[in-house]
């Protein structure tokens, strides 16, 4: 039987923590379980701008459009790829894509981690 691997195709190293790790956390080694650092490769959700809509106060509205991954490897056996949240929702039926949740964050408030990794279900 292969081992699953885990391919970080994030901008930023992925950190783990431990179920209970609490929030505000000042030491980003509390609780940390696994770094899963970024491969290099950054998978996005592409887009395609479709020009001015129309303006609001003089604030111009962009129509575009989602759903194009752009650097998103084919589905492999054993791997799987932790992606942002809008690109794996942009992906139905990819059951290889993984995305941060139960988010950890420092005593500002900025998000430094996660407790587990997801599959987004559908």
């Amino acid at each position: 039987m292969t081992e699953a691997k885990i391919v970080n195709l994030t901008s930023h190293a992925i950190r783990i923590y431990h179920p209970d790790t609490p929030d505000r956390i000042d030491d980003l080694d509390q609780g940390l379980k696994h770094l899963i650092p970024a491969s290099g490769t950054v998978a996005r959700l592409a887009t395609i701008d479709l020009g001015t809509w129309y303006t609001i106060d003089g604030i111009p509205i962009e129509g575009v459009e989602y759903g194009h991954a752009h650097d998103l490897p084919a589905k492999r056996d054993g791997v799987h790829y932790v992606v942002s949240l809008a690109l794996a929702l942009g992906q139905q039926g990819r059951d290889d894509l993984l995305v941060p949740y139960s988010e950890v964050r420092n005593g500002d408030g900025t998000v430094v981690g996660c407790r587990v990794l997801a599959q987004v279900a559908g």
